[in-house]
């Protein structure tokens, strides 16, 4: 694949406040790209930094193969959609959408053409006359991804568009930008601190905290293979305890020598196991590598989240079983339920569902006395 976009230690202060702090990504041409993760993580600043709307203190963006740092936004093979769509209300759709067009003085008819591909490619023909206050929220977002694509765009920058759409609409538009995305073959940059729209549209996932990049890769290997605890967390529930990885293939936690399938660690290597709340097997307890408590039980639908207590550390369970409130139960783990981290400055600061049953118990007795 061609290398479209890359960033080079890139640094980026507001205020004498680090929010990139020497970061590099590159970026192919045809890939769905989502930079991911909590507000003030510094993926809004990285976007409009490709945009040409902000510029790095240190560092260069390079656009097929050109240093582009001073390159004002306009004259960027780039288009942004924003939160906000900034449609023109006194506009049409088809106006709206042939604005681009209109700005390159392009003869009506080649306009008409193009503007019809466009409304027909984000699924609004026979909207074109329509005025754009009357669209609801996804349609209007649609006709802003029709006037960003219309020039043919190498990147397209989407920064929290579905952010303001309802859960449904979320979910539909997820997949018609994927769709979209696919069929016109340009490279789209989403911005979102959603995980699940990051897992469910992206070829990779960015991962960032704190100005800097957290890790990279496909929406599979994130999840599977996170490198720290704070990745861990964010992407999907996980159970996050203190280990000691004895040799190649066997770690110590909670008390216990488990089978894993890690290696590459020193012997006696101080480490953070992670066990994703779907792989933990519930067994009798006569029959568990480790035993606990059930300290609360919520119904998800497709599955319960059951909350045990181990040892003290509150583990998360998510099972088709039911189990009751105070029951003992035993668990059971594959070797391949296991995942071994090398303790990063996040160790000790995720991975233990205290305050999630706390919360749970609070909303379950909101007459009771409130807890020191």
């Amino acid at each position: 694949m061609k290398k479209i976009i890359e960033l080079k230690n890139i640094s980026k202060a507001f205020d004498g406040e680090t929010v990139l702090d020497n970061i590099s990504l590159d970026i192919y041409d045809n890939e769905f790209v989502t930079l991911l993760g909590p507000s003030g993580c510094g993926k809004t600043t990285t976007l409009r930094l490709i945009g040409g709307f902000e510029y790095p203190d240190e560092g260069d963006v390079v656009f097929m193969g050109e240093r582009i740092n001073d390159t004002p936004p306009h004259k960027r093979n780039v288009n942004t959609v924003f939160q906000k769509y900034a449609l023109f209300p006194h506009l049409n759709v088809f106006e709206n959408v042939a604005f681009p067009l209109h700005e390159r003085k392009l003869p009506k008819a080649e306009i008409k053409e193009k503007v019809d591909q466009m409304l027909s490619l984000v699924m609004l023909s026979g909207f074109a006359q329509r005025s754009v206050t009357s669209l609801s929220g996804g349609q209007q977002q649609r006709v802003a991804i029709a006037r960003a694509l219309i020039n043919h765009p190498k990147v397209l920058l989407l920064d929290e568009p579905l952010g303001a759409l309802d859960l449904k609409l979320r979910k539909d538009m997820q997949q018609e930008l994927k769709k979209i995305q696919k069929s016109t073959g340009i490279t789209f940059i989403f911005v979102t601190h959603d995980q699940e729209e990051a897992m469910s549209m992206s070829d990779t996932v960015v991962v960032m905290s704190e100005g800097k990049i957290q890790q990279i890769g496909t929406p599979q290997d994130i999840y599977n293979e996170p490198v720290n605890a704070f990745v861990a967390d964010f992407i999907g529930e996980s159970n996050i305890v203190d280990g000691v990885m004895l040799e190649d293939k066997k770690v110590k936690f909670a008390g216990h020598i488990f089978d894993c399938l890690d290696t590459g660690f020193e012997k006696n290597e101080a480490v953070d196991v992670v066990i994703r709340p779907e792989d933990v097997d519930i067994v009798p307890e006569d029959k568990g590598m480790l035993c606990g408590t059930v300290t609360s039980v919520t119904f998800m639908g497709v599955h319960y989240e059951i909350i045990v207590d181990i040892k003290g550390f509150k583990w998360m369970i998510q099972t088709t079983d039911g189990v009751e409130v105070d029951a003992k139960i035993g668990i059971y783990l594959e070797p391949d339920a296991i995942h071994i981290m090398k303790k990063s400055k996040y160790s000790g600061m995720f991975g233990d569902y205290s305050s999630f049953s706390n919360e749970l118990d609070e909303l379950s007795n909101p007459g009771g006395e409130d807890e020191e």
